[in-house]
């Protein structure tokens, strides 16, 4: 009897235990999980910013929503008002320049990676002989290709500032051009003060860039990998000529000052750092993405 009456407590105290640990269960599947909501430019970076959605939820229980934009403007314009928690598509002298020109209070909180500029043609071809070779420059691809730019080309450039100094940088880089060393990371057109080819730079918004690689008058473009990528062109497989690898240009997560310190933040670099995200944007950039942390 004994035995009989301890079977039927300890029963008792088991079903006590299990109702709790259900009511528990249920507590906690009411719990909305946190959404952080981030702003990201269409194209390849997109696609690295879905892989991150993903690490962020399978790894922290984070719940990110990407906020697409077409421009590089809106998204700071959108990060500062509040629409969104943090933007995740620019480097850091267009965050500077937003700073000076807009007053915003953002602030970099992470880095991702590097994204070559580089110049893309329909138009050019390489060439073999780059002894007995017409009047011109000579610029090699990271292929080891050679192509000539010859005096009078039309080059088109985005016409934003910042990448618009970008652009005339890498320019000079290949010996096209000379721009005013007091103008640091920013020059503009009117810095140019040697153009010994007598190129002929057309500013475009960047979205069209790609699009100017089939006008008859352009002969190349200087096009960021965001937009490059929407037509399946990337840095090391079809630019002419590729920005250093080196580059200042890191690309950054911004967040608002407010907001700087919010650990989901956190959760989310962590997430885009992940061997997954990485090996998204690897593939996305066909190797040229390289890593800013």
């Amino acid at each position: 009897m004994l035995l009989k009456k301890l079977a039927i407590v300890t029963a008792l105290a088991s079903s006590v235990l299990l109702t709790a640990c259900d009511n528990k269960k249920s507590v906690d599947a009411s719990i909305k999980p946190t959404v952080l909501k981030v702003g990201v430019v269409s194209g390849p970076d997109q696609e690295v910013a879905e892989a991150t959605k993903e690490q962020a939820k399978k790894l922290y229980n984070l719940d990110v929503e990407l906020v697409i934009f077409n421009d590089y403007v809106i998204p700071n314009q959108a990060l500062d008002s509040k629409q969104i928690d943090i933007n995740d598509f620019q480097h850091q002298p267009f965050l500077d320049q937003q700073i000076e020109e807009r007053g915003y209070k953002l602030v970099s909180v992470g880095k991702t990676f590097v994204h070559p500029i580089a110049a893309y043609t329909h138009k050019l071809k390489p060439i073999t002989d780059v002894v007995n070779h017409e009047e011109g420059m000579i610029v090699t691809s990271p292929r080891g290709e050679s192509y000539l730019i010859k005096p009078y080309s039309t080059v088109a450039i985005p016409n934003d500032p910042t990448n618009l100094g970008r652009a005339l940088l890498l320019l000079q880089k290949q010996g096209l051009i000379t721009v005013n060393p007091d103008k640091g990371l920013f020059p503009a057109v009117v810095d140019i003060t040697d153009n010994p080819y007598h190129l002929n730079i057309l500013e475009i918004e960047a979205p069209l860039l790609p699009r100017s690689l089939d006008d008859a008058q352009v002969d190349f473009a200087i096009i960021n990998n965001a937009f490059a990528g929407q037509i399946n062109l990337t840095a090391n497989h079809d630019g002419i000529f590729v920005e250093d690898k080196d580059s200042p240009y890191v690309n950054i997560i911004v967040a608002r000052e407010d907001n700087k310190d919010d650990p989901n933040i956190v959760k989310y670099i962590n997430a885009r750092h992940s061997d997954a995200a990485v090996q998204k944007a690897n593939e996305v950039f066909n190797g040229s993405a390289v890593k800013g942390w």
